[in-house]
C-alpha cells in the first residue's frame, strides 16, 4: 500500500488545477525528450497531484505534434501512481450531450503519424489493451463529477483520430454505424504508453459539440468548442479537487486489474537477446519488470 499521486493531464480548456498546496514547478527531460510543458506539483491534504498540460500553456502542440511517450514517462518518474486524462470530445450519439462528461472505457485507434510503444527492436513487447482504463480510478472520477454538479456517463467507445482537421461528414457517420460515442484526437496512443508504463489511467472526456453528423446542429467550429468548453473545464477542475478529496486518508492498494504489473505477461524478447542499451533506456517505464 502506498499514498495516492494523481497524474493529470489537462486538455484542450484545462491548463491549471485550482487549490493545489506547496505548488512548484518542475522542467525535466526523459529518454524520449521533453514533456509537453512543465510539471506543475503540489498537493490536496494528503494526495499529491502532477499537472501536465498535454499540449502546452497557450495550445501550441497539435493533437499529432504532442510528446506522448515524454509525457508518460515524465509522469513515471515524478512518482504518479495514476492517470487522470481531462479530454475534450465530440458525440457521435444522441445521449451524449454537449456539456455533459464520459468516463471512457474503451478505445478505437485510428491516428496514423504518433510514435505508440516504448518498445522495439532489442527489447519488444505486447501488452493487452482489452480493458484499456482502470475501472476503479474511471469509477472514483465519475462518482466526483457527479458530487460536484456534472452529468457522466459512465462506459463509452473512444475513437481517436488523427486530425487536426475535424471529421468529415462521411467519416462521422460511418463513426457512428460502428457503434463509437465519442471522438477526439488525444487519447491515443496516451492510452497504450500509460498501460506500458505500468500506470492505471482513466479518461474523463468533456463533450464539447455533436461533430457534424446531427443534422439539425451546427457542424463543429473552434468558436462553438470553446464556449461549451469553458463551461466543462470549470466542472472539471472542481471534480479533480473533489477526488482528491475522496482519496485523503484512504491509502492505495494495487488496481484490481493487475495493472501495475501487466509487463510480467507482456515481455517476449530472451535476455540474451535483449539490448542493453535500450534496456537502459526503458529502466523508468519497465525498470520493476526488468529486474532493475
Amino acid at each position: 500500500m502506498t499514498q495516492w499521486t494523481l497524474g493529470i493531464i489537462g486538455g484542450s480548456g484545462l491548463y491549471a488545477i485550482d487549490g493545489l498546496e506547496d505548488r512548484r514547478e518542475e522542467r525535466v527531460e526523459t529518454a524520449w525528450g521533453a514533456p509537453s510543458d512543465v510539471l506543475v506539483r503540489g498537493r490536496i491534504a494528503d494526495v499529491g497531484l502532477v499537472f501536465l498540460p498535454r499540449h502546452g500553456r497557450g495550445h501550441w502542440l497539435t493533437p499529432t505534434d504532442v510528446p506522448y511517450r515524454a509525457n508518460i514517462a515524465a509522469l513515471k518518474a515524478a512518482g504518479v501512481t495514476d492517470i487522470v486524462s481531462v479530454s475534450a470530445c465530440g458525440s457521435l450519439q444522441e445521449q451524449y450531450a454537449p456539456g455533459e462528461f464520459v468516463t471512457v472505457d474503451q478505445f478505437i485507434d485510428r491516428t496514423t503519424g504518433r510514435e505508440k510503444t516504448f518498445f522495439g527492436a532489442g527489447m519488444v513487447a505486447h501488452v493487452s489493451m482489452a480493458e484499456p482504463v482502470c475501472k476503479r480510478l474511471s469509477g472514483l472520477i465519475a462518482d466526483a463529477v457527479s458530487a460536484v454538479g456534472g452529468k457522466v456517463h459512465r462506459g463509452g467507445t473512444y475513437l481517436a483520430m488523427e486530425g487536426p482537421q475535424f471529421s468529415s461528414l462521411a467519416e462521422s457517420k460511418l463513426y457512428r454505424s460502428w457503434g463509437c460515442d465519442v471522438i477526439g484526437m488525444t487519447n491515443m496512443p496516451e492510452a497504450k504508453l500509460a498501460r506500458e508504463a505500468e500506470l492505471p489511467y482513466a479518461t474523463l472526456a468533456m463533450v464539447t459539440d455533436y461533430d457534424c453528423w446531427r443534422a439539425e446542429t451546427e457542424a463543429v467550429t473552434v468558436t462553438n468548442v470553446l464556449e461549451i468548453m469553458q463551461q466543462n473545464s470549470a466542472l472539471a477542475r472542481r471534480a479533480i479537487v473533489d477526488l482528491a478529496g475522496r482519496l485523503n486518508g484512504t491509502p492505495r492498494t494495487l488496481s484490481p486489474q493487475g495493472i501495475e504489473t501487466c509487463l510480467d505477461f507482456a515481455l517476449i524478447t530472451s535476455p540474451e537477446a535483449r539490448d542493453p542499451e535500450f534496456l537502459d533506456k526503458l529502466r523508468v517505464i519497465a525498470g520493476r519488470a526488468l529486474g532493475s
